[in-house]
């Protein structure tokens, strides 16, 4: 066995043992008496709460308590659940409350001098992230569930910005967070086929008597990449986009999740892509908008007649608005 394994079968025996002695766990693990002595010290090092008891009847034992512990993490460990954590808990995890009994349970069961790094870590560490709201956690704990067993839900679902909501039988196949927006993907009883909808824009959410099979292999976050990212296997013609600018905006529009996969070239002062045509049509012009005056379109002229069809509507929006 490995250090590792020995590590553990140690502490299972102890734990199944009211008292067991080095030399009992060295004849059981055909290990040195030594090398017992070595482990356990580990053990201790690791947070578990060994005792040991001296006399005749003396042995190694498990505090109290920690009997109720299936697992023993070391301090890198404690350290990542600790800060996967505050990630979750900021991004507005739906099971916060029982996320914060995990980490309760995690200190319980360490010794002081881990405890006190434990504090040191939590607090070197913020996040901040848009949360979700009371209702919409709500929604995601029954969908999470829906999920789990395999029970269709029946929805009022709000289509775009409108008032206006629709009835929908969906069989949910998973649940994504993508760009701060939590997404149910699943099998629309109405369309007949998988669509993704947003959990936020869910207006009334009710469990149905039937059940569903999930798709063998199906991933939810595969089909909403899919539903953003260029198809690999339906080519397209591509179009050349170059754009100028500062340095710094540059870095930071080649880092874009969608366009750091059209890269062609880059330079200091230029970036080089090659997208599909429907980028240039839909979200792309928006995206640009956001940078101002740090970058100029150089190619392709479509581009550039997108933007300013887009600055010259909203000018006449608010240019009206003030009028009225």
């Amino acid at each position: 066995m490995s250090k590792a394994d020995q590590m553990l079968a140690i502490l299972w025996l102890i734990k199944s043992h009211k008292r067991i002695t080095a030399k009992q766990l060295a004849e059981k693990l055909e290990i040195h008496i030594r090398t017992v002595y070595r482990y356990i010290d580990a053990l201790c090092a690791s947070g578990v709460p060994i005792i040991s008891d001296s006399g005749h009847h003396g042995g190694y034992r498990l505090l109290g308590q920690f009997n109720e512990a299936p697992l023993v993490f070391d301090l890198d460990e404690q350290k990542a659940l600790i800060h996967a954590a505050a990630f979750a808990l900021e991004a507005g995890y739906p099971f916060g409350e029982k996320l914060n009994q995990a980490v309760t349970k995690l200190k319980i069961y360490t010794n002081q001098e881990q405890l006190e790094q434990i504090y040191l870590h939590e607090q070197g560490l913020d996040v901040i992230l848009p949360q979700a709201d009371a209702a919409e956690a709500s929604l995601l704990r029954e969908v999470e569930v829906a999920v789990v067993q395999r029970v269709t839900l029946h929805m009022h679902y709000q289509k775009g910005y409108g008032s206006a909501t629709a009835e929908r039988h969906l069989d949910p196949y998973g649940l994504v967070c993508w760009k701060n927006k939590c997404y149910v993907v699943g099998h629309c009883h109405l369309r007949q086929e998988i669509r993704s909808f947003r959990v936020d824009r869910i207006r009334e959410l009710s469990r149905t008597d039937l059940t569903f099979e999930r798709p063998v292999d199906f991933s939810a976050r595969q089909f909403i990449l899919a539903g953003v990212l260029p198809d690999s296997d339906k080519p397209e013609v591509l179009v050349s986009v170059k754009i100028t600018g500062r340095e710094q905006a540059l870095d930071d529009l080649c880092g874009h999740w969608f366009l750091t996969h059209a890269l062609v070239e880059r330079t200091k002062h230029e970036a080089h892509f090659q997208l599909q045509e429907k980028a240039i049509y839909s979200h792309l012009p928006y995206q640009l908008l956001s940078y101002g005056g740090t970058i100029q379109i150089k190619e392709p002229k479509l581009l550039i007649e997108m933007l300013m069809e887009i600055t010259q509507n909203l000018h006449q929006h608010y240019a009206s608005a003030q009028i009225d």
